[in-house]
């Protein structure tokens, strides 16, 4: 037994993935999700925009 031949083998490098072209599906797939997101954005950041003026507790006159 040699020193260093313990504890955990570190894995095989896997061959690189080929890059695969993208079908016109695939591609109008990708515009519609972007699309979704850039509207959900919208819709949050709107959402955002129309809360309370000052926020936080309104305090009274009173003391």
């Amino acid at each position: 037994m040699s020193g260093r031949q313990g504890g955990k083998l570190k894995p095989l490098k896997a061959p690189k993935a080929a890059k695969k072209e993208d079908d016109e599906e695939d591609i109008a797939l990708k515009a519609k999700k972007k699309a979704e997101a850039d509207a959900l954005k919208a819709a949050k950041d709107k959402a955002l925009k129309g809360g309370p003026p000052g926020g936080g507790i309104k305090k009274s006159g009173k003391k």
